[in-house]
C-alpha cells in the first residue's frame, strides 16, 4: 500500500473488496436475522429448548424443508447451537438451541444488549430504496411512512432498551434540578418526536407522579403509541398527539424531550421554538442526538460510517419529503445543535456529561 503526498495510507482494491464482501456476508446474514425475529422462530426456540426441525415447524406453523435450513444456516452463523455436527442419518432429527446469551440480543426486548430492531430497521430502508433512487435526479424526498412499519419498528426496538435503563436514571439525573420537579405532584413532561411512546412510557413508569404528552407527526406510529401505553396501564398519565412538533402551544411542562429527532425535523429551529415556550419558569429541554465527530473526518470511525449511512438512506431523504427548511441529515453535529438554540431563543445549550456510545446530550435553558 503507498502513501499518498498528505502523508495517509493510500486505499487499494484488495481492502475495498474485501470491505464490500463482509458487509455483503453481514447483510444476508442480517437478513436471516429478520425471519427469525418477524416469524418468531428465535422467541419459540427460547421457549422450547433444544428443538428439531419438524418441532419447530409445527410450533411455529411453517414448513419443515425452510425450519431445517433456517437452523442450519444459523448454526454455521454462529447464532444457534447444533447438537451434532457432521453427518446424522435423518438430518431431521438434529436437535438446534438458542443459547441464553443469544436470546437477550434476540428475545429480551427491555434487555441492554438486545438488537432485535436491528434487521427490521435494515429491511425497512432496504424496501425503500427503489423510492431513493426516483428521487436523487431532481432532489425530491422519501416520505417516512414509505419506510414502512418494518422502520418504525426497528428504530423503537434498538431504543426501547436505552429509555427502560437510562432514561431517568442516567440522562435525566444529569439534570438533578430538572428531575426533582418531575417528582412533584403536577409536574409534566411534553416529549417531542416520540415515535412509538416507549420514551414517554419509561418517563411515566419511573417517576409515578408525572403526566406525559407525547408527541409525534407519524400518525401510525402515533396509534402504536397509544396501544402501547393502554398495555401499560399508563393510559391515564400518557397521552399521545398526531401534531407537527413546531405547531405544539397551549402546553406547560417541566420538561421538554427530544430523543433521535431534532435532526429529522424538517423545521428544527420552529420545533424548538416552540419547544421553549412550553416549558415552565425552571424548566428545561432535553436533546439526545447522534454522537457524531464535531467536525468532518474522513476516513471516520464506525459510530460515523453508521451515522452517514443512515442519512443517505433514510434521515436526508425523509427530511426533504416534508419541505424541509434546514437539512442536517443524521450528523447533526453539537455546533449545529448551538446555532438552532441560540435561532430559537434559547439562553443557553450545553453538552450534559452523559457516558454513551452513540447519543450526545444537551441541555437548553431558556
Amino acid at each position: 500500500m503507498s502513501d499518498d503526498p498528505a502523508g495517509r495510507a493510500a486505499p487499494d482494491a484488495e481492502s475495498l473488496a474485501e470491505q464490500l464482501f463482509d458487509g455483503l456476508l453481514g447483510s444476508l446474514e442480517t437478513m436471516t436475522v429478520y425471519v427469525g425475529v418477524r416469524s418468531g422462530l428465535y422467541r419459540t426456540l427460547a421457549e422450547q429448548g433444544p428443538t428439531t426441525s419438524r418441532e419447530l415447524a409445527g410450533v411455529a406453523g411453517i414448513h419443515p424443508r425452510y425450519a431445517r435450513e433456517w437452523l442450519e444456516q444459523q448454526a454455521v452463523a454462529g447464532i444457534l447451537h447444533a447438537e451434532a455436527d457432521g453427518d446424522v442419518d435423518d438430518p431431521y432429527a438434529r436437535r438446534f438451541s438458542l443459547p441464553g446469551a443469544h436470546a437477550r440480543v434476540l428475545v429480551a426486548v427491555d434487555d441492554p444488549l438486545y438488537l432485535g430492531g436491528a434487521p427490521l430497521l435494515a429491511a425497512g430502508i432496504a424496501g425503500a430504496l427503489p423510492d431513493l433512487l426516483d428521487a436523487l435526479p431532481n432532489g425530491d424526498g422519501v416520505p417516512y411512512p414509505r419506510y414502512g412499519r418494518d422502520t418504525r419498528d426497528g428504530i423503537a426496538g434498538l431504543n426501547r432498551p436505552m429509555y427502560t435503563h437510562d432514561l431517568v436514571v442516567s440522562w435525566l439525573a444529569a439534570m438533578p434540578d430538572v428531575l426533582g420537579r418531575l417528582r412533584d405532584d403536577g409536574a409534566h413532561v411534553v416529549d417531542l418526536g416520540c415515535g412509538q411512546g416507549w420514551s414517554s412510557l419509561a418517563m411515566a413508569e419511573a417517576l409515578p407522579r408525572v403526566a406525559v404528552t407525547g408527541v409525534d407527526l407519524d400518525e401510525a406510529s402515533v396509534r402504536e403509541a397509544r396501544a402501547h401505553a393502554q398495555g401499560a396501564g399508563l393510559a391515564d398519565r400518557v397521552t399521545f398527539a398526531h401534531t407537527d412538533a413546531s405547531a405544539m402551544a397551549g402546553e406547560e411542562a417541566d420538561l421538554v424531550t427530544l430523543f433521535e429527532c431534532l435532526h429529522d425535523m424538517a423545521d428544527p429551529v420552529a420545533a424548538l421554538g416552540a419547544a421553549r415556550r412550553l416549558v415552565r419558569d425552571g424548566g428545561a429541554v432535553l436533546i439526545g442526538d447522534e454522537k457524531v465527530a464535531e467536525t468532518f473526518v474522513a476516513p471516520g470511525d464506525d459510530v460515523e460510517r453508521l451515522n452517514y449511512a443512515f442519512s443517505i438512506l433514510h434521515c436526508l431523504p425523509a427530511t426533504r419529503a416534508e419541505d424541509a427548511r434546514v437539512e442536517a441529515g443524521t450528523v447533526l453535529r453539537p455546533a449545529t445543535v448551538a446555532e438552532y438554540a441560540a435561532d430559537a431563543g434559547f439562553a443557553s445549550c450545553d453538552v450534559l456529561p452523559v457516558d454513551h456510545d452513540l447519543w450526545r446530550f444537551y441541555r437548553l435553558t431558556p
